[in-house]
């Protein structure tokens, strides 16, 4: 606490020493956005270098002063908190002036920024994510109160909260970790019973691009049990986007990529080379959109992808076809092949990248 006090502190002395001399005040942090800033390391992932250009949010200019306002508000709102011992979520804040803000993902924005500006994880600045992701499977623990919570009951999923992320009384007895990019794949798999029917294992979805908790988590349980991740997407750019957070980070929160990245983990499905491999027929897939193209090529560009020959071609295939899948595709083969042959061949015979 006293850590994230000074460095606030530090910040607004710095603005009044600006102010003294009859200058404008400006707020300086890592320049995020520029891919030269960042550098590739396969047993962190995505990380900025260690001189890397700055950028300034200035309070004479007409383009960042509303920005700059913004900042040193959340910069009180957060040093308020951590006096108090309180926390809030993103959406709080947001909330607590919604005029002011303006929209939620300006808050979000800025959150990141001041983490970045601080060089303090997010965790640290008392500011919560609202929880989207889902846990089930072989993994129980003991709550605050007592309560003993077992996920390996198949309908028992529990939210992932910032709660499980500081516990130490963590059990599992799972032989490997299934992380699902969507709800309604992760549902059905329940429904199936997935994860008693083949091995013990631990089931997470973010229920999209994961939130800060989710992947946390993914990352706490990597340490305390060391086994293998794999990751089940749709086929398409944006679901191989979302396997590259958890595996390798992103730009903007690469500055924790040491807490959050997992580069360990494994793309299990579903891959390009699947659908021709399956017979999928052409009738059950998508065209390419204008956003698809543009998402694949700036994936293709990526650092990581020069170790990954394997995921080169897979989004080769994806380029040559112009063509994409939902996991739901496989449904056309009938309608428990996910949970009763893909899934099981895959984990048996290697079928992973």
């Amino acid at each position: 606490s006293s850590e994230v006090l000074e460095a606030i502190e530090n910040v607004i002395q710095g603005v009044l020493q600006s102010l003294a001399q009859k200058k404008a005040p400006v707020l300086t942090l890592a320049n995020r956005t520029d891919w030269r800033n960042i550098e590739f390391k396969d047993s962190v992932g995505l990380q900025m270098i260690p001189r890397y250009t700055t950028k300034q949010i200035r309070s004479d200019s007409p383009q960042s002063a509303s920005r700059f306002a913004l900042m040193l508000k959340i910069l009180s709102m957060i040093y308020k908190m951590v006096q108090s011992n309180t926390y809030a979520t993103k959406r709080d804040i947001y909330y607590s002036d919604t005029l002011l803000f303006g929209s939620q993902s300006t808050v979000d924005h800025l959150i990141n920024d001041i983490s970045c500006m601080l060089k303090i994880p997010r965790r640290g600045l008392h500011i919560l994510s609202t929880t989207k992701g889902f846990v089930a499977g072989n993994l129980s623990y003991t709550e605050e109160d007592g309560t003993k919570v077992n996920c390996t009951c198949s309908k028992t999923v529990c939210i992932i909260k910032q709660e499980h992320l500081n516990r130490k009384d963590l059990i599992s007895h799972a032989k490997f970790m299934l992380i699902v990019e969507k709800d309604a794949t992760f549902q059905r798999l329940l429904d199936d019973d997935f994860f008693n029917k083949v091995s013990p294992c631990i089931m997470i979805t973010g229920r999209g691009v994961p939130d800060l908790n989710t992947r946390l988590l993914v990352r706490k349980l990597w340490d305390s049990f060391q086994i293998p991740i794999f990751t089940l997407m749709d086929a398409d750019p944006h679901g191989v986007e979302i396997l590259c957070v958890y595996k390798y980070g992103s730009v903007s929160m690469c500055f924790e990529a040491h807490h959050l990245a997992v580069p360990s983990i494994k793309w299990l499905g579903l891959l390009p080379s699947d659908l021709k491999r399956l017979n999928i027929s052409k009738d059950a897939l998508i065209p390419f959109t204008k956003q698809d193209l543009n998402k694949l090529a700036s994936l293709q560009k990526r650092p990581y992808l020069a170790c990954q020959p394997l995921w080169k071609k897979e989004l080769e295939i994806m380029a040559a076809s112009k063509l994409k899948a939902e996991i739901q595709v496989l449904t056309s083969l009938s309608q428990d092949y996910l949970s009763r042959v893909y899934l099981p061949n895959k984990l048996q015979f290697g079928g992973w990248l």
